[in-house]
């Protein structure tokens, strides 16, 4: 009799046993991710929300420095007017070191997946290698390169290919060191998804009487896309908010609109109700542009 008591409590035991297992993964998953929630929630959240109370904040007139707590649109107006130039210089500076960036990347990515052999590895380093040194020191670097005294520009006016002899404090100087600074980020990318690639499919498309730029058209290329998107938005996003390559590198006048937000908050008295606006407005205009850019190039696993 206690048999066939065990054997009829058995199933339901082991259903109840089931059930419970779902429930313990479920909670050990939520557990887990329970720390980057709240440092997602404390270090990103939370300033974006006091951001965006600083950016409706009015000054007291006649006190400059002095703010108070209200909602007023005029710092967001002033963005979008005043400063309307220094997003269009931003996104300008920004679209052409990505496209710079990738027209470099994209063939030393191919040479590291398919060409490169047993040199592969040292061609990697040589891509990571600046991450060993700061950011400001590289663009420092870059001044130096750039110098009107240096080799390059001397090279240069020698071949009369650059107006007035000097490179320096020039927009083309500011593209060049966004390209260089950002380079890595572009590479990558473009190589892990053409590591991925099946290279027999690349070669089944000259077997089909593809000559090479209609198998990198139709083959390569939309393989590699993934990589490339993700290339590109990791280029063009921080660079568009860059403000050291300016600084370091660009002419006086002409700011982008980095710049005029690290003014904002650190050089003018009470200007951080527009420093705010101008970030908001920056994130958005970049979030727009990406949404487009990945609807439009975006592939099924991006999008």
């Amino acid at each position: 009799m206690s048999g066939l008591a065990q054997a009829a409590v058995g199933p339901a035991a082991a259903e109840a046993t089931g059930h419970a297992q779902p429930a313990r993964r479920s909670r050990t998953a939520y557990l887990l991710l329970l720390p980057g929630v709240l440092w997602l929630g404390v270090f990103f959240l939370l300033p974006l929300v006091q951001l965006a109370a600083v950016s409706l904040q009015s000054r007291y007139p006649g006190f400059p420095g002095y703010y108070y707590r209200d909602v007023n649109v005029d710092s967001y107006v002033t963005a979008l007017t005043d400063y309307a130039p220094h997003f269009g210089r931003s996104f300008l500076y920004a679209g052409l070191a990505t496209l710079l960036a990738f027209l470099i990347s994209y063939p030393l990515a191919y040479a590291m997946a398919f060409k490169a052999g047993r040199w592969r590895n040292l061609m990697l380093i040589c891509v990571i290698a600046p991450f060993f040194t700061s950011f400001i020191l590289r663009t420092f670097a870059w001044s130096q390169i750039l110098a009107d005294e240096g080799w390059v520009v001397r090279t240069l006016d020698a071949m009369h290919l650059v107006p007035g002899g000097q490179l320096i404090n020039t927009p083309v100087a500011v593209v060049a060191g966004l390209t260089y600074n950002f380079l890595p980020f572009m590479v990558l990318p473009i190589y892990a998804s053409l590591e991925r690639a099946d290279p027999r499919v690349i070669e089944a498309g000259g077997d089909l009487y593809g000559n090479g730029f209609t198998t990198f058209r139709t083959v390569t290329l939309p393989m590699s896309m993934p990589g490339v998107l993700a290339g590109t938005l990791l280029t063009f996003i921080p660079a568009a908010g860059d403000f050291v390559n300016m600084e370091l590198l660009g002419p006086q006048r002409g700011k982008m609109v980095g710049n005029v937000i690290n003014d904002q908050f650190l050089a003018v008295p009470g200007g951080y109700p527009v420093a705010a606006a101008l970030s908001f407005t920056l994130m958005a205009a970049i979030l727009v542009m990406v949404f487009l850019y990945v609807r439009r190039f975006g592939t099924e696993e991006l999008v």
